[in-house]
């Protein structure tokens, strides 16, 4: 994905935000580059601006929809973050809106001890599955709290609702990904890659 892909994706997945939180429908999709009508997995997370703290992220991990789709669907989603109270009119200027879209996860190749020498810090988003359980966290979770591959695991298996050390059981699957991640830099600013 180019800048101009990225800054078509987080203007309208803000479009789509303020449209939510103040008509509950969503906007017309407007006419979108090719590269938007393909399957993709996308998250949208929310920061609170100046301090930049997590405010909400939701999406959909599988290239399941068209991203335009899954653009709509995550951004209305991450209105109503559980982990938060739903966002409001009056924080639209007090936030910033990221979108990472996902390249489609694929399986970890290691004995489950020797995941961590497989992960790519920066690059690799992870998956972990159990039964029931299952996590993911996004690449730049790992850079943005100076992770190693072993605390990212165990941050990992955490978010599933594991024991930290689960990964190494031999009972989960890992799976990783990569993300192409655009954010605005202040409310309604420019569009930056990260």
């Amino acid at each position: 994905m180019n800048l101009s892909d990225g800054e078509f994706a987080v203007k309208f997945a803000r479009k789509t935000i303020e449209t939510w939180v103040s008509e509950k429908r969503t906007p017309e999709k407007p006419k979108a580059p090719e590269l938007f009508k393909e399957k993709s997995g996308v998250f949208t997370t929310l920061h609170t601006y100046p301090s930049r703290e997590l405010r909400g992220c939701i999406g959909l991990p599988y290239p399941r929809k068209p991203l335009i789709d899954a653009i709509i669907e995550s951004a209305v989603s991450v209105t109503e973050d559980p982990r938060f109270p739903k966002l409001e009119e009056n924080e639209f200027d007090k936030i910033v809106v990221e979108v990472s879209v996902l390249t489609p996860p694929e399986k970890v190749g290691a004995k489950p001890g020797e995941y961590p020498k497989k992960i790519k810090i920066g690059e690799d988003g992870l998956i972990i599955t159990k039964g029931f359980h299952s996590g993911l966290l996004l690449p730049q979770v790992a850079t943005e709290n100076n992770f190693d591959a072993e605390r990212f695991l165990e941050c990992l298996c955490w978010k599933a609702g594991l024991a930290k050390d689960e990964w190494k059981s031999g009972e989960c699957e890992v799976f990783r990904f990569h993300a192409h991640i655009f954010s605005e830099e202040k409310p309604n600013g420019k569009i930056i890659k990260k």
